[in-house]
């Protein structure tokens, strides 16, 4: 079945539109049935899971945190994490710079945006991103590199709210580009659309789309 599902999405994917599996909570098995399916992007949103996944299974999977990251175990995943997808401050983007150092690498990583109406959802605000960028102490930082931005919608049946959301942020993804990385090409990348949306974030740019329980099916949240 996750063979399956991997092929038929993968399938109906634009050029430019990668999949993230999403497998948080489900076992390292899974994560390897998905391997050998071909799948090599896989998100995770516990420090602790991800590195104990990360110790078992290939060395070449590309691992995306996809969580709230706390500043103090940024430096469990720093040596092998491929893109953080959730910075929503400058105090983060830092700690990040400096456990990368240590591990002589650049990490790649994206502005978290909050766009969901859901106040539980984390990220900054279009004019909390606005200054930061323009505080500019982001450009001193060079062991990360800012790839573009992620957000997640509001979780509705309301798929014109969803639609709103994920336009407002392509809009704010170009708006940026223009004003703060004209020359940076790194910056143009666009993490939004989950299981239920991940059609609309493709209509809207999006170049990651995180997909857990199409995949995985639900999650034992027991474990």
């Amino acid at each position: 079945m996750i063979a399956e599902e991997i092929r038929k999405i993968k399938a109906e994917l634009p050029e430019g539109v990668q999949l993230i599996a999403v497998s948080k909570f489900h076992p390292a098995e899974a994560v390897m049935e998905a391997y050998d399916a071909g799948q090599r992007l896989f998100g995770e949103n516990k420090v602790q899971e991800m590195t104990a996944k990360h110790e078992v299974l290939p060395a070449d999977i590309q691992w995306h945190f996809i969580g709230h990251l706390q500043t103090n175990k940024v430096k469990y995943i720093a040596p092998f994490v491929t893109m953080i997808h959730g910075i929503d401050s400058l105090h983060l983007l830092q700690e990040v710079n400096r456990q990368a150092e240590k591990a002589n690498r650049i990490i790649d990583c994206l502005l978290q945006i909050h766009i969901a109406h859901e106040e539980t959802k984390f990220g900054m605000t279009f004019d909390e991103c606005r200054s930061f960028l323009e505080a500019g102490q982001w450009r001193e930082l060079k062991h990360v590199r800012l790839c573009g931005l992620m957000g997640m919608g509001t979780n509705t049946d309301d798929m014109q709210e969803v639609e709103n959301e994920f336009a407002g942020l392509q809009a704010f993804l170009k708006e940026l580009q223009e004003k703060y990385f004209q020359d940076e090409p790194a910056f143009k990348e666009l993490s939004m659309g989950m299981t239920d949306d991940y059609p609309i974030a493709i209509r809207h740019g999006s170049t990651f789309i995180r997909i857990g329980t199409r995949i995985f099916g639900e999650r034992n949240y027991n474990k």
